[in-house]
């Protein structure tokens, strides 16, 4: 006569099967937010580079004009800049603790003031570049979600030269929030040259500074990244 399976190996079988569901079920989940992860990242670094490539493709176009004055030139590539480039963000990043110093009227005046000083500073330079390219390298998604577009100028005087954009998403829209040339980051270049002036003169002092158009940083040691 056949035995009866007891209860106890109806149980532990029943138990058996369940765990096994539990961890295939599992395995699944986590698979699935794996590759959904994946894919966001995918995105974001897609999204990003596709950005930055349009935005230099602008701007190499402008470059390569001829038969224009530098200072229309330069008000081109401003135009360009000012809208890729988030600037709210870079000045808070570039005044870092000392941002807490400055009302809200100030930290906007500082903003526009920056703009004005940073294209002062860097577009007459960059119109010298006329006759080089750029080749995009990988894309670099950050913790906090940013995403670092490298690059490097391929010609000319500054062949070879790498250049890297992080840009950061908000609303589908990715902006420029730091660039750093040859391991030397804008925004850390800057946030070292005013760290100081906020420090002695207060907000104001700064703010006195670059309302002078003569006005230039001191120089500083910058971080590498």
């Amino acid at each position: 006569m056949m035995k009866k399976p007891t209860l106890e190996k109806e149980t532990v079988t029943g138990v058996s099967r369940r765990l096994l569901h539990y961890g295939l079920g599992l395995a699944m989940a986590i698979f699935a937010t794996t590759s959904a992860t994946a894919a966001a990242t995918d995105a974001a670094g897609a999204g990003a580079r596709a950005m930055v490539e349009s935005m230099v493709g602008k701007i190499l176009v402008e470059l390569a004009k001829e038969g224009i004055a530098d200072e229309v030139k330069i008000k081109s590539l401003e135009a360009i800049v000012f809208t890729e480039f988030d600037f709210k963000s870079i000045s808070r990043l570039v005044l870092a603790r000392n941002v807490k110093k400055f009302s809200d009227e100030q930290l906007s005046e500082f903003t526009e003031l920056f703009k004005v000083y940073l294209s002062r500073s860097y577009g007459s330079r960059l119109i010298r570049y006329a006759n080089e390219d750029v080749v995009f390298k990988n894309a670099r998604v950050e913790k906090r979600g940013d995403v670092t577009v490298m690059t490097a100028i391929v010609g000319g005087s500054a062949d070879g030269i790498e250049m890297n954009y992080r840009v950061r998403g908000r609303d589908g829209t990715w902006r420029v929030i730091d660039v750093t040339i040859e391991g030397i980051s804008l925004v850390s270049n800057f946030r070292s040259q005013f760290k100081d002036i906020v420090n002695r003169d207060q907000p104001e002092g700064l703010l006195s500074r670059l309302r002078d158009k003569t006005f230039v940083a001191p120089d500083s040691e910058p971080e590498k990244k």
